[in-house]
């Protein structure tokens, strides 16, 4: 996971996938808030615009993630 932030913009972005993976379709969730996802449909990145004002304020949405089980150490 990488988050960065542009104060000039007030823009903030939270990468899930890795890095220089493109989306192909992106989704509001929330007003300010967008979510983009791949082409298999996994959520790679949220966007929140006018981060500071949304962020202010409590925003909620559901994203479906699968249930990944960690191997036992032996």
């Amino acid at each position: 996971m990488k988050i960065e932030y542009d104060p000039t913009r007030d823009l903030l972005y939270v990468w899930f996938g890795e890095e220089g993976t493109k989306a192909v379709q992106t989704a509001t969730v929330a007003p300010g808030v967008h979510a983009d996802f791949d082409g298999n449909r996994k959520l790679i990145g949220l966007e929140v615009l006018d981060a500071s004002e949304v962020l202010g304020t409590k925003v909620e949405f559901k994203v479906d993630l699968p249930l990944v089980r960690m191997a036992q150490a032996a």
